[in-house]
C-alpha cells in the first residue's frame, strides 16, 4: 500500500497544490490526510463531483497550477458534463488530475449498486477519451503513475485520471480533530425516535449509506418486514426526488424521506423542485451530523448553514429544527405530521456508527419488488 503522506508529498513536488472533491470509502485515508494537513484555501470538500471539476477549473485559471479532484466512481456521472464541455482539451483545455476510487472493480467483491458501475468505469473513461492509469497496492508503481498523471495533464492540457483499486492506500498519518458530539443522539437513536413517532402506514424512502443500513437493521430487530421502506443504496442525493415522485403520484399517501446532510447538499436544487412543485403529503427529514459519515467522516458544511431556512426559501410550507432530543423529535413530528404540503424537519445527530453495522441482506431488486407489492396492496385496500 501507498502511504497517504508519501503520495501527497509526491503530488506536491509535482506542482499539485489544491485539492477538491467528494470523499470516497476507498480513498478515505488519503482524503483524511489531505483534510488534516491543508488550510481551507487549499482544500474544498465540494457539494458534488461535478462542482468539484468547476472549482478545480477556477483555481487552475486563476493560478496556472495543477489541481487534483477526488471522487468515487459512483460519482463519475456527475463529472461527465464539466469534464467534456468545460475542462476537455478540445474546449477550455484545463489540466487537472482526477483521483477516482474504483468501487466494484472487476474481481473485487462489492455491493450490488457498485458492481455495474465498477464494470463499466474503464469503458466510460475510454468513451470520454480521458487518459488514465490504475493505482494498486504497489507504492513504487503508484508514485510513478502520479508523475505520469502530472506530466500528462500538463502536456495534454486536460484532465487525466488515476483509478485507485481497493487497498491502494494505507492508514492516514494525520487526521483532523473533531469536536465532541457527546450531547447529540446517535443516528440510530434518531431513526428509532422518528419511526416510533410516524403513523404505521407511512411510506419511507431512505437515502444512501448508513441511514438505509440502520433503518434496515432496526426493522429486522423489531420484526418489521420493511415492505414500506425503499432503501436507496446508490444514487446519492436523489432520495428526496424519489420521494417527491412517489408523493406526487400518490397524493393520498404520507411519504417520508429520511435524508442525510451530505446527500441534501449534493443536489440541493431538489429542494426547490419539491417546494414549488410538490403536490402530495411529503415529509422530508434530514439527519444532519455535519459529515460524510459513510466514507470516512470528512466534514460537510451543513452545520454552518440553515437547512430549514433554505427549505422555506425553496417553497416548503413548514420547516422545523434543528432538534436534538427524542422529546423534541416527537414534538416536532406531532406538529408537522398532519400539516399540508412539503415540510422539513432537521435533526442534529452525532457522527459515527456501530462497528458491527451490517448491510441489507435483500438485493435492491428484491427490496423494490416488496415495496411495490406493498403499495399495490395498500391501494387495493383503499
Amino acid at each position: 500500500m501507498t502511504s497517504p503522506k508519501v503520495f501527497f508529498d509526491a503530488l506536491f513536488e509535482l506542482g499539485v497544490d489544491f485539492f477538491t472533491g467528494v470523499p470516497d470509502s476507498l480513498l478515505k485515508e488519503f482524503c483524511s490526510y489531505v483534510d488534516a494537513v491543508l488550510p481551507p484555501e487549499s482544500h474544498i470538500i465540494s457539494a458534488n463531483e461535478g462542482t468539484a471539476i468547476g472549482i478545480a477549473t477556477g483555481y487552475q485559471l486563476a493560478t496556472g497550477h495543477l489541481p487534483l479532484v477526488y471522487l468515487q466512481n459512483s460519482g463519475l456521472g456527475n463529472t461527465i458534463n464539466p469534464l467534456l464541455s468545460l475542462a476537455d482539451t478540445e474546449v477550455y483545455a484545463v489540466p487537472m488530475i482526477v483521483l477516482v476510487g474504483w468501487r466494484g472493480a472487476p474481481g473485487e467483491k462489492d455491493e450490488p449498486q457498485h458492481l455495474k458501475q465498477g464494470r463499466v468505469t474503464e469503458a466510460m473513461l475510454d468513451a470520454m477519451e480521458i487518459p488514465y492509469r490504475i493505482l494498486t497496492d504497489d507504492e513504487d508503481e503508484t508514485l510513478a503513475n502520479a508523475r505520469w498523471a502530472a506530466e500528462t495533464a500538463k502536456q495534454y492540457s486536460g484532465p487525466v485520471v488515476l483509478l485507485a483499486r481497493k487497498g491502494a492506500f494505507s492508514k492516514s498519518e494525520a487526521r483532523r480533530d473533531t469536536t465532541s458530539q457527546a450531547d447529540l443522539l446517535t443516528r440510530e437513536e434518531a431513526i428509532l425516535a422518528v419511526t416510533k413517532a410516524l403513523p404505521a402506514d407511512s411510506t419511507i424512502v431512505a437515502t444512501t449509506g448508513m441511514i438505509s443500513r440502520e433503518l434496515y437493521e432496526q426493522r429486522q430487530r423489531t420484526g418489521n418486514d420493511g415492505a414500506s421502506d425503499f432503501l436507496t443504496v446508490g444514487s446519492m442525493g436523489h432520495a428526496s426526488q424519489i420521494a417527491l415522485g412517489l408523493s406526487n403520484a400518490l397524493p393520498g399517501r404520507r411519504v417520508v424521506c429520511l435524508d442525510g446532510d451530505g446527500a441534501v447538499l449534493m443536489h440541493m436544487g431538489g429542494l426547490a423542485t419539491a417546494g414549488v412543485l410538490g403536490r402530495g403529503d411529503f415529509l422530508h427529514i434530514v439527519l444532519n451530523n455535519g459529515a460524510h459519515d459513510s466514507v470516512g467522516g470528512q466534514p460537510t458544511v451543513a452545520f454552518d448553514v440553515s437547512l430549514t431556512g433554505v427549505a422555506i426559501a425553496c417553497g416548503y410550507r413548514h420547516a422545523l429544527g434543528p432538534v436534538k432530543t427524542v422529546e423534541d423529535i416527537r414534538s416536532a413530528l406531532a406538529e408537522l405530521r398532519d400539516k399540508p404540503g412539503c415540510r422539513l424537519l432537521e435533526i442534529h445527530v452525532s457522527r459515527g456508527s456501530r462497528s458491527d453495522l451490517g448491510r441489507p441482506k435483500d438485493t435492491p431488486l428484491a427490496n423494490k419488488q416488496k415495496f411495490v407489492a406493498r403499495l399495490e396492496q395498500d391501494h387495493d385496500r383503499r
